[in-house]
């Protein structure tokens, strides 16, 4: 089975385009190499997969014949993601604009300056 689709069928993208542009993007390895939509996935292989800023590891255990319950998947990987992974995601750093009060409205001319400065500064 291709990965695009395999990782389709384990529900970790929408859609197998999604999945597909996932692997060209090279959010997807096999091992340590990026690998092409069409490469096969085999029984042992390990994958990560990046999704919402987290790489994801799993391991194949077995192969599905077609898309799958959210409660069967699984049955078809086993999740081997350390959990310091999620605990290092820290998606607060991720916004570089600085806060501003809630319901104020518009930036005026100067605030939106002083942003513009602030993250040219990074």
């Amino acid at each position: 089975m291709r990965i695009d689709q395999y990782l389709w069928c384990l529900r970790y993208y929408k859609s197998r385009n999604q999945a597909s542009l996932g692997c060209k993007q090279g959010h997807v390895r096999i091992g340590e190499r990026l690998v092409k939509p069409s490469r096969e996935v085999l029984i042992g292989d390990k994958i990560k997969v990046r999704k919402n800023q987290i790489w994801h590891e799993l391991l194949v255990m077995d192969i599905p014949k077609s898309r799958l319950g959210a409660k069967l998947v699984d049955i078809y990987r086993q999740n081997i993601t350390p959990n310091d992974a999620f605990d290092n995601a820290n998606f607060q750093s991720l916004s570089k604009s600085p806060e501003r009060e809630r319901g104020s409205g518009r930036p005026t001319k100067k605030e939106r300056r002083e942003m513009d400065d602030f993250t040219e500064d990074e």
